[in-house]
């Protein structure tokens, strides 16, 4: 058996498995250049990364005779120390989904295999002059070549992301005030993109945070143990008390086609979850002051092409299904009042942060083949993620001095149309942003939904302006500059 060919072999192997692992875990699902608590992973993944691209392009056509065979040791030896302390960083850090895990075992599997075959070979490599000798091995040599400029790529992109991650650290964040006291919060949603925000800026300010959550474990490492997290609603109990409500849960919109059974999903998540907070309230000793209810404008439907009006909180839904899920979510909010609760609807745009639909919206044109989606002519609607905290601390205080109602629409003043999105975007990333999405590709992947991004809506938010609120990102280049 020629154990140095097939060594190469599992070594190409690793190669697919590793770059299936890199797109769709750490930076699709996982989001990890986004995250602060995964800069030292990052730092890890950048150095393993360099380490195999040597590898891939060193072995690839060579083989390492004489001091060289030593240093191959001494870099597999390095390798298996950094993959033993990922592990544990991992472990400390997150909780790893499970095709995650078992792909992470796999490669584990896999590399131990094409490194004990290569050290197999070290042993007679070691006794020969040193020396690289040229010994190419086709179309597999090419493959492990451009496997190393790859994986080389993805390490550079990782230790620029830590160092990004660094340099967010040490700028000082504004602390938000969501009371003049501290308060005890009851959260849904929380381990969703704006509610890890929102807990650790309420943390942050001094409250109590309750969450309510599916997923115990997961939400108890996200946030290092310091909030409680509990699983339903029957837990909180009549006596216990809760200053403010802050509903965020829901299942992602956009994704799987909107079957039946997709929309009862959605429904569940929102209208159902809703009206058990409410059944909670109407049982509890000690009554929430405020509910802040999560809705999304698509409460307002779609506009076609050619209605530039401006929607505000006064518009009215459509007989979509969209525009039909907000207004049953909504009125399943507004049961609370009947308990003497204040409850505002937060009605969100397209939300802009370092997680979210953004990096998905600017991973084709970072990679130069982006553009308009459909026409371009659509109207977008958006809000910077830190624009979202800033109006829930608005209201939150708001409820303190007088009372807040109704609904409000958590947008930036300025809407945007979707080819100058593009257009800003490609400025920003200093990338080409000229290939369009074609409608009917739209259609053809996402079905109903793909309305909501091939027609869209042109939201103000009159409420929130009316009440003095000023928004830090009113821009889209401001926006994404600052992400």
């Amino acid at each position: 058996m020629n154990t140095h060919l097939l060594a190469l072999q599992l070594m190409a192997a690793q190669g697919c498995l590793g770059a299936f692992d890199t797109l769709y875990h750490h930076e699709l699902t996982e989001a990890l250049p986004q995250k602060t608590s995964a800069r030292l992973e990052l730092s890890i993944h950048a150095v393993r990364a360099l380490i195999y691209s040597a590898l891939f392009i060193g072995l690839s056509a060579w083989q390492w005779h004489g001091g060289w065979a030593w240093t191959l040791v001494t870099i597999f030896s390095v390798e298996i120390v950094l993959t033993l302390w990922d592990f544990v960083v991992e472990d400390r850090t997150r909780l790893l989904p499970a095709t995650e895990r078992v792909t992470h075992t796999v490669l584990a599997m896999n590399g131990g295999a094409f490194i004990a075959l290569l050290a197999l070979n070290s042993g007679d490599w070691a006794s020969l002059p040193t020396a690289l000798v040229w010994q190419p091995q086709g179309w597999l040599s090419v493959f492990l070549a451009l496997c190393g400029i790859g994986v080389g790529l993805s390490g550079l992109r990782d230790g620029y992301a830590a160092w990004q991650l660094r340099s967010r650290e040490r700028q000082k964040a504004e602390v938000l005030s969501f009371g003049s006291t501290p308060q005890t919060v009851l959260v849904t949603g929380a381990t969703g993109f704006i509610g890890q925000q929102l807990v650790a800026a309420l943390l942050a300010d001094g409250h109590l945070v309750t969450v309510l959550t599916r997923q115990l474990k997961a939400s108890a490492w996200l946030f290092d143990g310091r909030v409680r997290c509990i699983e339903s609603v029957q837990e909180l109990g009549d006596g216990q008390r809760i200053d403010m409500v802050i509903n965020l849960a829901g299942a992602r919109i956009v994704g799987w086609r909107w079957t039946q059974a997709r929309k009862a999903a959605l429904r569940r998540s929102r209208v159902a979850l809703t009206q058990e907070l409410v059944a909670w309230i109407a049982r509890a000793q000690h009554k929430p002051r405020v509910l802040l209810s999560a809705s999304a404008i698509g409460y307002y439907g779609v506009q076609p092409q050619g209605d530039d009006r401006e929607l505000d909180e006064d518009s009215a839904p459509q007989s979509i299904f969209m525009s039909q899920l907000c207004t049953e979510w909504e009125a399943a909010a507004r049961e609370a009042e009947k308990f003497g609760v204040q409850v505002a609807r937060m009605r969100f745009g397209l939300v802009f942060g370092h997680q979210g639909s953004l990096p998905q919206m600017l991973l084709p044109i970072k990679l130069g083949m982006g553009g308009p989606l459909g026409s371009g002519l659509q109207w977008m609607s958006w809000v910077h993620v830190h624009d979202v905290l800033r109006g829930i601390a608005h209201l939150a205080l708001r409820s303190e001095q007088t009372a807040v109602d109704g609904a409000y629409n958590f947008c930036a003043p300025e809407a945007v149309r979707q080819r100058r999105f593009a257009q800003v975007a490609g400025q920003v990333l200093h990338r080409p942003s000229f290939m369009p999405t074609p409608a009917f590709v739209m259609r053809g992947l996402l079905g109903e939904q793909a309305d909501l991004l091939v027609e869209g809506q042109r939201v103000v938010p009159q409420r929130l302006l009316a009440d003095g609120f000023v928004f830090q990102y009113p821009q889209l280049e401001g926006a994404l500059r600052s992400l």
